[in-house]
């Protein structure tokens, strides 16, 4: 059974394979971080929650509010002491109230809304083979071009952006990594083996790194999201099978899945954003929203302590040299609206409908300052149909896939992105968990190009090479006479695009 959710900001629709054989000021910024773990046993009968514990950054406010802690009933799991966060375990259900009182502490709140207990999987779908004779029929297309992968035919996406060009000019430093904050990279896979860099890889599950071999792999052959992204981000060209829109480049695998439902906890987010700067990561792609809450808002302190804390790790990594770059998500939402229904969160225990405002409560990462937020498009190059966006708010654009309304003269004729999947297989995904790896991409070859550029710098220079289609007479893609989305803005900048299509021709130029 899948760990993937339709309206995670992972996957949209259900994967069809190839078996080869072949704004937030009052948040604190920190400096340098060394997180140390901590005794994680447990005595309590009742149930444990996880918690997080933001505090002021210094070395005496740590130490008395670990001391209060222990009071309050918590046991540390481990502390990342230069930004003030403690991930915390307790079944002292009035933990987070009490804990809140204690001088030094800034926020406070559980991670989750169930249990640290299996919770069981969630259902997307099973992956869809496709038959040998059907993979010839693609690898014959390519045949044609000595230059191209045997499955290129069918990657409209690397044309699109000129990425097939820009591979022939520059195909990225090894000195630049991106790092796959995910559900794992099937490292193993002949497309991504040449690229893969073992050495800042890890998992990150529960908000404690571990880099033990294979750690970073995906627990199981369906969670196949991160070796998914990974492939699109930096497959190498080895004649094997596809490739990447930065394929010289190294990439990374941070492993945040919770095994027992594949949900990503704030506590593992954190985790992955610092062990990404502390091991040299230049950019970072974060195609999810940081679970149980779709909107985390402000005026819930739990919610308020997960923005917190992600939003601390976040600016730790940007700090130390790191470009964070996230999905837009998948469902057409408006994120510069007055109101959005929420009736998926928290997706942990029981969901209730609510309607909240995305000015006051936010989809983390996406909407972190800092964070290069990616929609998506298809070949056509006009916004996905199910793409959110919103002025202010998407920073750029990047091929997502359509697989409704916006289909390529290709092999195969889908609309979606073919990459790596595990067990080296290959297989069409789409949504903007597949945009925010091509801008990544992208993102790779311009610090290839500009090595010195800083994270504020590397976005300027993405926002510079786009190709702004600017914002469309009409957006009725089913054709019933209603406009399903709106786009705002003009031709510079608007909130279907943002500042653009990201373009890896430009950007090697």
């Amino acid at each position: 059974m899948s760990r993937l959710r339709s309206r995670r900001r992972l996957a949209l629709a259900v994967p069809v394979v190839l078996s080869l054989t072949a704004s937030l000021g009052f948040l604190p910024a920190a400096a340098s971080a060394a997180p140390y773990a901590e005794s994680t046993a447990q005595t309590a009968d009742a149930p444990n929650l996880s918690y997080v514990v933001n505090t002021k950054v210094d070395r005496y406010t740590i130490a008395s509010v670990k001391k209060a802690i222990a009071a309050a009933g918590g046991t540390v799991v481990i502390t990342y002491d230069k930004i003030g966060v403690i991930v915390v375990h307790s079944a002292n259900p009035d933990f987070g109230s009490q804990i809140r009182k204690v001088r030094g502490v800034q926020s406070a709140g559980a991670t989750r809304t169930s249990a640290l207990t299996p919770a069981g999987t969630t259902d997307e779908g099973a992956a869809q083979l496709l038959t040998k004779e059907q993979a010839e029929k693609v690898e014959k297309a390519s045949a044609a071009d000595a230059a191209s992968e045997p499955l290129e035919a069918d990657q409209w996406d690397l044309r699109a952006i000129g990425a097939d060009k820009a591979a022939q000019i520059n195909p990225g430093s090894k000195k630049v990594t991106v790092a796959v904050i995910d559900t794992g990279v099937d490292d193993t896979h002949p497309d991504i083996a040449p690229n893969f860099s073992a050495s800042q890889s890890a998992n990150c599950d529960g908000g404690v790194p571990d880099t033990t071999e294979g750690a970073w792999r995906p627990y199981t052959a369906e969670d196949y999201h991160g070796t998914h992204v990974a492939g699109e981000i930096a497959a190498a060209r080895n004649g094997i099978g596809v490739a990447g829109v930065a394929p010289g480049v190294k990439v990374a695998a941070i492993n945040v899945t919770d095994p027992s439902n594949g949900l990503f906890y704030p506590e593992s987010v954190v985790c992955a954003f610092v062990f990404a700067a502390d091991h040299g990561v230049e950019i970072t792609n974060n195609s999810y929203y940081v679970d149980p809450w779709l909107y985390n808002c402000l005026d819930d302190p739990d919610q308020r302590a997960i923005v917190d804390s992600v939003n601390r790790a976040s600016l730790y990594a940007q700090h130390k040299g790191t470009l964070n770059l996230a999905s837009a998500g998948n469902s057409n939402d408006d994120l510069d609206s007055d109101a959005l229904v929420d009736d998926s969160s928290p997706d942990d225990s029981t969901p209730v409908t609510r309607t909240v405002d995305p000015h006051e409560c936010f989809d983390v990462p996406t909407m972190l300052p800092g964070v290069v937020t990616v929609s998506a498009t298809g070949v056509n190059n006009l916004k996905s149909y199910y793409s959110s966006y919103g002025y202010g708010v998407v920073d750029i654009a990047a091929p997502g896939g359509d697989r409704l309304y916006q289909i390529p003269d290709t092999p195969s004729k889908n609309g979606r992105i073919l990459s790596t999947m595990p067990n080296n297989s290959y297989g069409f995904l789409q949504g903007t968990s597949m945009a925010s790896p091509h801008a990544a991409g992208v993102a790779a070859l311009l610090k290839s190009t500009h090595p010195w550029a800083t994270p504020a710098q590397l976005q300027a220079l993405m926002k510079a090479q786009a190709d702004n289609p600017g914002c469309p007479a009409s957006y009725d893609q089913d054709g019933d006479g209603t406009q399903d989305a709106t786009c705002v803005g003009g031709k510079r900048v608007n909130g279907f695009y943002g500042f653009g299509i990201v373009n890896a021709l430009r950007a090697v130029k």
